[in-house]
């Protein structure tokens, strides 16, 4: 048994050797971890809001069924606009660059992306939350008012991704993102 610890232990040592040896080798090592931490986290959120996205087209089939043809098109207009989200979020910028790209995230510019991913993770229950609204409205009153609400939600998911990318492009917003209404 010991024989298996001081092995691990001395492959520990060698990779601690060689973190001390080679200059900004940690550093590389950390955003490596954070870019699959970032990726991992917009694939995981790419496809929660893929499953809100279903069920908006399940609610405007519901709508069909129901006769309210006065408001498919506003349905399809907030289905377009997660469906775009969706396809955005998955093909967005890394949080942070790889070690020998030429653009570098500051790590307070980091901070702002990260501020923007949890303000995507709390939309994704505002969307949640907005979709039993209309599907409770179906077939009586306030179904227009929770179709339109549907819609300012899914234009905001739209407007945090956007704001995320300029902060990733070095555009850089001058408020805080937590203070921002996204």
């Amino acid at each position: 048994m010991g024989d298996i610890y001081d092995r691990v232990t001395s492959d520990q040592n060698i990779f601690n050797q060689l973190l001390s040896r080679i200059p900004g080798f940690a550093g590389y090592v950390e955003r490596a971890q954070r870019r699959m931490a970032d990726k991992i986290l917009r694939e995981t959120l790419a496809n929660r809001f893929e499953g809100l996205w279903q069920r908006v087209s399940a609610v405007q089939r519901a709508l069909l069924g129901e006769g309210e043809l006065e408001l498919v098109g506003d349905i399809e207009e907030a289905s377009l606009k997660l469906r775009q989200f969706v396809d955005r979020l998955r093909t967005a910028a890394y949080g942070y660059t790889g070690f020998f790209d030429a653009v570098r995230v500051r790590p307070e510019d980091l901070a702002r992306v990260y501020a923007y991913d949890l303000a995507l993770v709390n939309l994704e229950d505002e969307i949640a939350r907005a979709l039993d609204q209309v599907e409770a409205a179906i077939g009586g009153e306030g179904l227009g008012t929770a179709v339109r609400n549907l819609i300012a939600v899914t234009k905001k998911c739209l407007d945090a991704l956007e704001k995320r990318a300029e902060v990733l492009m070095g555009i850089g917003l001058q408020s805080d993102p937590s203070n921002e209404q996204v």
